[in-house]
């Protein structure tokens, strides 16, 4: 069973390695890949080019052996949208492999606005990430989908393929990339907010700079 994480990673920070890891020890998911997006659609394009977004990506990971870089959203041209890439993972899987697609709780506030996403729940679980405590929720269609989907608890996922909506709290870790791009167009440093093999490309880079 896999986990899939996607994002800008623009850059990548604690606040996604640590809810990650949460997943992959609680789910015990076989590995995570990081799918880092070429063209956004609900959100600001990336600020960093492709490269250095991998690389940073590439850096935080290195010694976590069960996280993977996964770069077949840079590669596919045109919007990344998750459902394709559900596709080609399938293509690559087979049909019978568990994945867990891991979203957030506010992305997942938005899932029925996204690019086909009762066919997503075809090809994946979605994991929805969220902290301890956190409201329940009141749109109707999300409560509606929850009720039809919802599963036990992790190792129900196992049991087949796709098609489950589970709730995993994970360690809330506040942090956004915005912030880190802010603190390093101020000239401050994000350290302790990013992996220090990230921190040193922001610094070579020159990354988010007001001159960059």
């Amino acid at each position: 069973m896999i986990g899939i994480l996607g994002g800008t990673f623009d850059p990548i920070h604690l606040g996604h390695l640590r809810p990650a890891l949460d997943c992959l020890e609680s789910l015990r998911l076989d590995q995570v890949r990081f799918i880092p997006l070429n063209v956004a659609v609900h959100r600001p394009q990336p600020e960093a080019p492709a490269a250095l977004r991998l690389a940073m990506l590439k850096a935080a990971i290195a010694n976590q052996p069960e996280f993977v870089a996964d770069t077949r959203e840079l590669e596919r041209p045109g919007e990344s949208f998750s459902y394709d890439t559900l596709q080609s993972l399938r293509a690559e899987l087979g049909a019978q492999v568990p994945i867990c697609l891991l979203v957030g709780g506010d992305a997942f506030r938005g899932f029925l606005d996204w690019y086909r996403p009762r066919e997503i729940l075809n090809l994946a679980h979605l994991v929805v990430m969220h902290r301890p405590g956190v409201g329940r929720i009141v749109e109707p269609r999300l409560q509606t989908l929850c009720a039809e989907h919802r599963c036990a608890g992790p190792h129900a996922l196992r049991d087949r393929p796709a098609g489950s909506i589970l709730f995993q709290e994970v360690t809330q870790v506040a942090i956004a990339s915005t912030r880190i791009r802010e603190l390093m167009r101020q000239g401050l440093s994000p350290r302790y907010l990013v992996p220090d093999p990230v921190l040193g490309i922001l610094r070579e880079a020159g990354l988010y700079r007001e001159s960059a």
